[in-house]
């Protein structure tokens, strides 16, 4: 797996585990075109990553009504999402390293009700 990490002097660390994700944010637009979304989405998933790197904390996302911020259950058990709009989602899991940094792994932009 490929990790790609950035941080803005902030508490919260943004990972990536998927290139186009990466690509994705900081290109808005992505290169694999198995991946294509439409532009308003990408402008969407751009402002939720700026939210997610703007917080300290996940439990600062429930601020966010917007975002539907909830842990899942089942089999994405230990994966966490928050809603780019009523049709896609972002999964990640976020974990605390020894420095108190909490680690955000953005793991997929996956459409809500394909699973």
């Amino acid at each position: 797996m490929k990790y790609c990490i950035f941080a803005f002097d902030r508490k919260m660390v943004i990972r990536f585990e998927k290139d186009y994700l990466k690509e994705m944010y900081f290109l808005g637009k992505t290169t694999d075109k198995k991946y294509r979304f439409q532009p308003q989405v990408i402008r969407k998933y751009i402002r939720v990553i700026d939210i997610l790197d703007s917080v300290s904390r996940q439990e600062d996302l429930f601020r966010f009504n917007a975002l539907h911020y909830e842990r899942l259950k089942g089999d994405k058990n230990g994966l966490e999402s928050v809603r780019i709009n009523d049709q896609y989602r972002i999964e990640f899991r976020t974990t605390v390293d020894e420095n108190l940094l909490v680690i955000c792994n953005i793991i997929e932009l996956s459409n809500h009700y394909k699973g």
